[in-house]
């Protein structure tokens, strides 16, 4: 008898086989928000540390989206780590043509004039030190200046194409 070993039938790569990948690979949630003529954010879940000394981190954006121009100029970004209870601010800012930052959301300028979001599990405001092609993104790696990791809450995840709790 021979045990299983989980594999199925190898698929050719794209764009969808990525896709499908990712599903299975359960994400925290994040804001990035930056400040252009307006406020703009979108929602994260290619969030990374990449460093500890200096402080680093990295997050994707496409090109196409309606917050790269912002960000693509922006001096400094905020990111913010979402909680279990902030699906729909999560759902808000993942929709194209919303009003993210209309009277739904809670938020204030910040650091370096950036758009805080309010009561978030806990949020950096970072300076963006490169914007590096990546196919039809840009992979932004940022150095944090200020935060406050002190939020309440569980974390947002995302898995399955869907916002989820945190089950112990």
């Amino acid at each position: 008898m021979t045990a299983s070993t989980g594999l199925g039938t190898p698929r050719t790569a794209s764009p969808e086989l990525l896709r499908s990948v990712f599903r299975q690979h359960a994400a925290g949630v994040a804001v990035i928000t930056a400040h252009g003529a307006r406020p703009v954010g979108f929602t994260a879940t290619s969030l990374t540390s990449v460093a500890a000394d200096p402080p680093l981190l990295s997050f994707g954006i496409g090109t196409g989206a309606s917050s790269w121009p912002a960000v693509s100029e922006a001096e400094h970004i905020g990111v913010h780590i979402l909680g279990e209870h902030q699906q729909e601010l999560a759902a808000t800012f993942a929709r194209s043509g919303a009003d993210r930052f209309g009277p739904a959301t809670s938020w204030r300028t910040g650091p370096e004039g950036v758009p805080l979001l309010d009561g978030v599990l806990a949020w950096l405001v970072c300076r963006v030190v490169a914007r590096v092609p990546a196919g039809d993104h840009r992979i932004v790696l940022a150095q944090p200046v200020v935060g406050d990791p002190a939020g309440p809450g569980r974390p947002l995840l995302y898995h399955q194409g869907r916002f989820n709790a945190l089950r112990d």
